[in-house]
């Protein structure tokens, strides 16, 4: 009980804990997560079905792997990351909160189909009433959230830019010159004032989550499995969802400390790094805008039954693995800044 209440205490504390411990936190609770899937595997998994329970377990892990580098994902990771250490905080846990969110969604879905749940097969049927609401609000709520994010950042962008050429003409830019101000932060500042630590995000992956393209993926393996194999036990089925939330949090988890790094370089040392800060800042908010114009353009065409040809189009993209793209795009831009600063380094 006593360690109970020195962890909760921590818990409330966690603000004000280093930096390194705090990772260790995050980092500590994704293994946590494979550990839980293992021994779920290693407890439910005997005789013959062990080596299909095992595949089944691998190919879940992959797909966690893959859905982690959805756009969505990384935009919405990269934006609100962006935003918190704007504010000068470090929000170590964003990219976590969000998966596990996301993740939970997964899970959720799992248990009712491991407890013989049917009704969780009409959420998940495309066409039927269930999916087409969940549908609505996870991808309406993350349209919208992408494009709170991205308008604010976007603002940002604009500010950097202009202490960008400031600087070139020959003036000095201060810290707070990067920060989002003017008009549109103002504008976005109520609706962004729920979103104001790391954890809040998990409410945001949650709903992002209710559109049931993660929940498909596993839901569907599960009930196949159930129905086929009758020598896997409900443990084994449990490993499957916990397996794809390990996978997808790791990812997710080091893609917001990477981000985090990479902002913080930007913004504490501006007169360094100002144009990389502005890159990197824009690159976040047209992710942002562009993703929200294809999830919000669905969301119209799926909402009201529409069949012009624009809403169609947005309806049907799939973006597939673009997000490694992104992800591949803030690597070269942060080289190609980290290749510069040495070459002025070595010149002065």
């Amino acid at each position: 009980m006593t360690a109970l209440t020195e962890f909760a205490s921590m818990y409330r504390e966690r603000e004000t804990l280093s930096l390194r411990t705090r990772l260790l936190f995050t980092f500590g609770a994704v293994a946590a997560l494979h550990v839980a899937a293992v021994v779920l595997l290693l407890a439910g998994s005997a005789g013959a079905a062990q080596p299909l329970a095992l595949g089944l377990v691998i190919t879940a892990y992959v797909a966690g792997i893959k859905h982690s580098y959805d756009w969505d994902h990384i935009a919405a990771i990269d934006n609100s990351t962006r935003k918190f250490v704007a504010q000068h905080k470090d929000p170590v846990s964003v990219g976590f909160a969000f998966s596990l969110g996301h993740s939970s969604v997964v899970i959720l879905a799992g248990l009712l189909v491991v407890a013989g749940a049917t009704l969780i097969g009409q959420f998940m049927e495309d066409g039927t009433t269930g999916n087409k609401i969940l549908g609505l609000i996870g991808s309406g709520v993350s349209g919208l959230f992408l494009l709170t994010m991205g308008l604010f950042n976007g603002s940002a962008f604009v500010r950097a830019t202009q202490a960008y050429r400031n600087v070139q003409a020959g003036g000095e830019v201060r810290p707070e010159d990067l920060e989002a101000k003017g008009f549109v932060a103002r504008l976005l500042a109520k609706p962004l004032s729920k979103v104001e630590r790391p954890r809040n995000i998990y409410v945001i992956g949650f709903l992002f989550g209710l559109g049931f393209d993660t929940a498909t993926t596993i839901g569907l393996l599960v009930i196949t499995t159930t129905a086929s194999l009758a020598g896997v036990s409900p443990l084994a089925l449990m490993a499957l969802p916990l397996a794809f939330t390990a996978a997808m949090t790791l990812c997710d988890s080091a893609n917001g400390v990477a981000m985090m790094k990479m902002y913080k370089s930007a913004i504490h040392n501006p007169q360094r790094k100002l144009g990389f800060n502005a890159v990197i800042t824009g690159i976040s908010a047209v992710s942002a805008l562009f993703i929200s114009v294809i999830t919000l353009g669905g969301f119209i065409n799926a909402a009201f039954g529409l069949e012009d040809p624009l809403t169609t189009w947005l309806g049907e993209i799939d973006l597939g693995d673009a997000g490694l793209i992104l992800v591949g795009l803030f690597v070269l831009v942060w080289a190609v800044s980290a290749w510069r600063g040495r070459g002025v380094r070595a010149g002065s």
